[in-house]
């Protein structure tokens, strides 16, 4: 009967905890890669103990300090919708000196790392979370989480062209997974595409869209899985609900409907086109006519406006409206006795009890006096002079 051999008890298996790197990060110490420099520093430790690997595997971050502090243990994850702008870097910080996100974001956040990321042209959404793991679980293809782009391209294409990428294209050897592209409108020269893909590569969108000989001028994230950008301003951040964190963990493909999903379409300087008919409006009932049983009631007949006078309209400009004044009533006296109490002649010839209007000598440029009408009394009329 040959020998047994001594039974070797089982091995405990390491990987029952997670890396000290990744328990950091989901605690929000830094990134993993920047922990793993914290560590080559000797700035972590166990017990006391400064680790040298990142290999350290443990079951919690009990007896962990970073610098001397005590580790907290990991708060639940939030996660932060951010519109991102055109012209932004979604990094820490750059060598080249241009702006990033965080230049952008406010001070009173936590530490925040991006879930994927949107190119320096590219905007709309991006996701921020504190948690490493919620990060990984977002951007794996294997989860399957969507991503929804409208793209704004120069050129000519089809949706037959469109419906093809369904099945997936390979560009400069590299294969880009299923695509669901759809053709939105056109405005001009430019065409509006809406794409879903659930991949996410670098720069997928715009190399596909090159591949069939389009220019694209403007791409927008509008949704990242259940997510969705929605009314969020550019450079405004929105926290997500705790229970909607909760629940696309327990089903991270589980996506809005349709009719949530889809965003209205942005307005820019050249696009001049005029916004889609309504059709959720209600259908009003068509008014009744004269053939109907109810006829319709007489129009009301409007009085006309009297007109105002002068005197009755309001003031207006500051100044006050004067009711006109009638002239002075002349003295009865006539004009013939007027002029005798002006002309010595005439009181002369009044004292003496004759008096004859005799006519005065035209002086030049006066009219001519005019001839006495038939059976008058045949006195000339004197001539007119001005006063």
């Amino acid at each position: 009967m040959p020998p047994t051999k001594p039974e070797t008890p089982p091995a405990t298996d390491a990987r029952d905890g997670n890396r000290i790197a990744k328990l950091l990060a989901r605690a929000g110490i830094a990134s993993r890669r920047e922990i793993e420099r914290m560590i080559a520093d000797g700035r972590i430790a166990i017990d006391g103990k400064v680790i040298d690997t990142p290999a350290t595997i443990l079951q919690s971050l009990r007896g962990v300090t970073v610098d001397g502090n005590p580790v907290q243990a990991p708060a639940p994850a939030r996660l932060f919708l951010y519109h991102k702008p055109s012209g932004l870097l979604v990094t820490e910080r750059d060598p080249a000196g241009r702006p990033t996100i965080y230049d952008k974001l406010p001070s009173d956040l936590p530490r925040l790392v991006p879930v994927g990321r949107l190119d320096l042209n590219t905007e709309g959404l991006l996701l921020l979370t504190t948690d490493g793991e919620l990060k990984r679980q977002l951007e794996l293809p294997s989860t399957g989480v969507e991503r929804a782009y409208r793209a704004r391209a120069y050129g000519t294409v089809s949706q037959a062209q469109l419906e093809d990428l369904i099945h997936g294209v390979e560009i400069e050897g590299v294969r880009y997974g299923a695509i669901n592209a759809n053709l939105e409108r056109r405005t001009g020269a430019n065409v509006w595409i809406e794409m879903i893909l659930t991949e996410g590569k670098n720069r997928e969108v715009r190399r596909v869209l090159e591949f069939l000989g389009l220019k694209v001028s403007r791409l927008i994230r509008t949704r990242y899985g259940p997510f969705l950008l929605g009314d969020l301003a550019p450079g405004e951040i929105g926290e997500v609900r705790q229970h909607d964190v909760v629940a696309f963990r327990r089903d991270p493909t589980r996506n809005p409907p349709p009719e949530h999903a889809k965003a209205p379409p942005p307005r820019s300087r050249g696009d001049r086109t005029a916004a889609p008919a309504r059709t959720d409006r209600p259908v009003r009932a068509p008014k009744p006519g004269p053939d109907a049983a109810e006829p319709r009631k007489a129009p009301r007949v409007v009085a006309a406006i009297k007109p105002k006078r002068f005197y009755d309209a309001k003031e207006k400009g500051g100044v006050t409206p004067v009711k006109p004044t009638r002239a002075p009533v002349r003295n009865e006296t006539s004009s013939r006795a007027r002029r005798t109490a002006t002309d010595p002649r005439r009181k002369d010839a009044a004292r003496d009890g004759g008096f004859i209007d005799k006519p005065r000598a035209p002086t030049p440029g006066s009219r001519p006096a005019r001839a006495s009408k038939p059976g008058g009394t045949g006195k000339p009329r004197p001539p007119r002079t001005r006063r």
